[in-house]
């Protein structure tokens, strides 16, 4: 049915919500979307749930193209499932978690991947089942430390989660590409930018990931790209290392006095102005090895240290630091942490004191000592020498010192190269809209989920996981599609096609619009015949036709029309003269004919040098204005293949 503004559900905001931060979350507000009912939580009224339907029936259908079948679990969950997979701690303080009357441990669903395994180890046992793909649409909970910018981080969201199941890992693959392709196919057809990433699978775990970022500049994921080709979120980066050096003919390690030396910057000025180079140029902060310590809590509460080791003119980027530690938190050592350990002497740590090792398992401090990967054999760096007011300069590595591992955590900088050699990277932010995994085995061996091979052995099943977020959708499109005046939805979302206003005070007027809209509403495919030109003897031949066929479309609820570029006095005379029985549009000004780029630059030589005419083609659009066929013809004297047409208004 219509909707009808009289008696429409909606109050609009004249001026911007105190609580609103971003300009899309704004309009959403101003305009009668959605409404705040607390913290990271909204009531959706009818214009909101409406885009939102219209994203999910995309969703839907495209899950069906690429061979998912829709579930639907509840979100109240019990904890033996999480329990058994280790998220019930994993997820620490982001768990919305509950219990019953009887003291029964539950929680809010964050996401499904326990259910949907369970699901189909109850089931299903063999591999002739098998591959399989589900999903829902359902509402997700999570306890995030800071909801902000509206739906774009919401404590209760919607997400679209789909589950592949496999025995192969070559079936993995296929249907980790065909989600995918969806995926790819759901954001061009709701009209959104993306970009697909190489992403760090965190908590999730498994092998392949990769996320759609919406490139925006209040996007909370930065991400990289090069020339090219290549894109990754920021955590995902690989540093790369540089050659090892030759150690042979280094310069001895030195102890040198570092007064009043608290930053990097004032420790380089010390250097170049009492240690000279070798090499003769002067020190830089990259020619500093800077030790930071990390103190990283385990989701069962055990605190432990290590110490990082990385170029003094870099600093930790706190993302990829927790994507190198998870599923630990992490957070920089407190006063309390060096106390417990004397070992390490703030502001002049460094991983040797008197040529024995300091940090490191094999050290005195017998915390853990890990490296940047920039810092390979043979270089030499100034770095604390774990005595107060005094570093170490020319100290190498692999000859004074070593480490038990490496960290990639510092910062990722525009100009650094990419990992695969397509050149330097550049830096941008991005929301993230969707984000797929290979998750492999992990979930299924947790939870037993196993079926029988061809040889009647019993093996492990391997798992996709595929999600996209169907409330921050709306979010990305309010934010991505508005001017100084409001929101411009793009026509796969809008919560209407065609607006039909009513004005006047006659009473036929509105008797008018009702019916209008009742048949506008009414109305299923189109099919959009483009002509050159009026009174010309192909494009007489072609309409007459289709008048012909008129009564069959109708019968299959299609409405016809003919576009040409003459005006419509000649448009009106050529259907009199003609017998043409369709509708026939004038686009005199060219705007169709740029919209579905269909414009004939060649001369119409009897038309004494008519340029732009269209191309003879045709469109048949369903009802939400998707193009589901079409014809465009090289040859103006071709006639439009009308069976193909009956074909597909009929699918």
């Amino acid at each position: 049915m219509p909707i009808r503004l009289s008696n429409l559900f909606l109050r609009t905001l004249r001026e911007d919500p105190a609580n609103a931060d971003v300009a899309g979350h704004k309009l959403l507000l101003r305009a009668g979307y959605i409404r705040s009912a607390g913290a990271g939580l909204y009531t959706w009224l009818p214009l909101g749930l409406a885009v939102k339907a219209k994203i999910e029936q995309v969703i839907r259908e495209e899950m069906a193209n690429a061979g998912a079948q829709e579930v639907f679990f509840p979100a109240l969950l019990p904890r033996e499932p999480f329990e058994a997979t280790g998220r019930w701690t994993e997820y620490g303080d982001n768990l919305f978690r509950l219990q019953d009357r009887k003291k029964g441990d539950y929680l809010l669903a964050p996401t499904h991947e326990e259910m949907f395994t369970l699901l189909v180890k109850d089931l299903y046992s063999s591999y002739k089942d098998l591959p399989l793909c589900i999903y829902q649409i359902q509402n997700k909970y999570r306890d995030e430390a800071r909801p902000r910018a509206g739906l774009l981080r919401g404590r209760e969201f919607v997400m679209k989660d789909a589950y592949s199941f496999d025995v192969t890992d070559e079936g993995l693959r296929n249907a980790y590409q065909a989600q995918r392709d969806a995926y790819e196919r759901i954001f061009t057809r709701l009209g959104v930018e993306y970009v697909i990433v190489k992403a760090d699978a965190g908590a999730m775990g498994g092998s392949a990931s990769e996320e759609f970022l919406s490139p925006s500049p209040i996007g909370e994921d930065t991400f990289v790209r090069s020339p090219g080709g290549y894109a990754a979120n920021v955590e995902a980066v690989a540093t790369v290392a540089p050659q090892a050096l030759p150690i042979d003919g280094q310069p001895a390690a030195v102890v040198h006095p570092s007064p009043n030396t608290p930053t990097i910057s004032s420790l380089v000025d010390l250097a170049n102005a009492q240690v000279k180079r070798a090499d003769g140029r002067e020190w830089t902060a990259a020619d500093t090895l800077k030790n930071v310590v990390l103190a990283l809590t385990s989701p069962e509460g055990k605190r432990s240290l290590v110490v990082v080791g990385l170029p003094g003119d870099r600093e930790v980027d706190a993302k990829r630091a927790e994507a190198a530690f998870s599923p630990n938190d992490v957070e920089p050592a407190t006063e309390e942490d060096f106390a417990k350990n004397p070992a390490l002497v703030k502001g002049y740590i460094g991983p040797v004191k008197g040529g024995k090792a300091v940090l490191g398992l094999e050290g005195t401090s017998k915390i853990r000592y890990l490296l940047d990967p920039r810092v390979v054999d043979g270089t030499a760096w100034i770095t604390g020498a774990n005595e107060s007011e005094k570093h170490v300069f020319d100290l190498v590595k692999g000859r004074d010192f070593g480490a038990d591992g490496i960290a990639d955590i510092a910062e990722v900088r525009a100009g650094d190269q990419a990992p695969d050699g397509s050149g330097p990277l550049e830096l941008a932010r991005g929301i993230e809209i969707g984000h797929v995994f290979q998750l492999g085995r992990k979930y299924a061996e947790a939870l037993d989920l196993k079926v029988l091979d061809e040889n009647d052995k019993l093996v492990t099943v391997t798992m996709g996981s595929y999600g996209i977020g169907v409330t921050r959708m709306v979010a990305v499109l309010a934010e991505a599609n508005r001017d100084d005046k409001g929101l411009i939805w793009p026509e796969a979302v809008s919560p209407a096609d065609i607006y039909v206003v009513a004005a006047g005070k006659d009473e036929i007027v509105y008797e008018t619009a009702e019916k209008l809209a009742l048949e506008l509403e009414a109305k299923g495919k189109t099919v959009i015949l483009f002509v050159p030109l009026a009174f010309t003897g192909v494009c007489t031949d072609e309409l007459c036709k289709v008048t012909g066929l008129l009564d069959e479309y109708k019968k299959l609820g299609a409405d016809v029309i003919a576009i040409s570029v003459d005006s419509p006095f000649a448009q009106e005379a050529w259907a009199k003269q003609a017998g043409i029985g369709l509708t026939l549009v004038s686009d005199f000004n060219r705007v169709a004919l740029k919209a579905f780029k269909v414009k004939d630059t060649r001369v119409i030589p009897e038309k004494t040098g008519l340029l732009n005419v269209a191309k003879r083609s045709v469109f048949v659009a369903d009802k939400a204005g998707n193009v589901i066929h079409s014809e465009v013809k090289r040859d103006p004297s071709s006639m439009p293949n009308f069976a193909k047409i009956k074909k597909a208004v009929e699918a």
